[in-house]
């Protein structure tokens, strides 16, 4: 390396850092995550589903079938939240990566039922993708499932 392209390293090095990219979105991406959570908590199927894309695609946690309309995803929504008292769900362990204008969130959320009135946690994982579409972060595929429980093996330490 020349003593120019030495020179110029720390200034290539700099712009590289302040191009606009997936960090100044991933807090706008994050709010959409919270956004469903609050629509979810507040029992909400027409806000919950206004958080969905046109072409989105649902795969429900208590879903037999793959849903895609918006008509399908209010009224799973409002199939759910019919019990009483109406589930809850709290976020855990979330990974969100920002792609420009595209969003994968995956992770781990616990919805609470309420089966005879006794709360119950069902642990779960899902996926998440968002687009942002006319500046707003929109849901076009959400899968989640029932996390299953730990291989036996798993949960007890070896014995040596």
């Amino acid at each position: 390396m020349n003593h120019v392209s030495l020179a110029l390293l720390p200034v290539l090095l700099t712009a590289c850092q302040t191009l606009p990219g997936a960090g100044a979105a991933e807090p706008e991406a994050g709010q959409a995550a919270q956004a469903w959570a609050a629509a979810f908590n507040a029992c909400d199927g027409a806000k919950a589903a206004a958080l969905y894309d046109v072409d989105a695609v649902l795969w429900g946690t208590v879903s037999p079938a793959l849903i895609a309309s918006p008509a399908g995803v209010r009224q799973y929504f409002e199939r759910v939240c019919s019990a009483n008292p109406q589930p809850k769900v709290a976020w855990g362990e979330q990974r969100l990566r920002v792609y420009a204008d595209t969003a994968i969130n995956s992770g781990t959320y616990t919805f609470t039922i309420f089966p005879a009135g006794q709360a119950r946690q069902v642990p779960a994982r899902y996926s998440f993708t968002y687009r942002k579409r006319e500046g707003r972060w929109l849901i076009v595929d959400h899968h989640s499932s029932a996390l299953p429980a730990a291989p036996a093996s798993a949960a007890a330490p070896a014995r040596q």
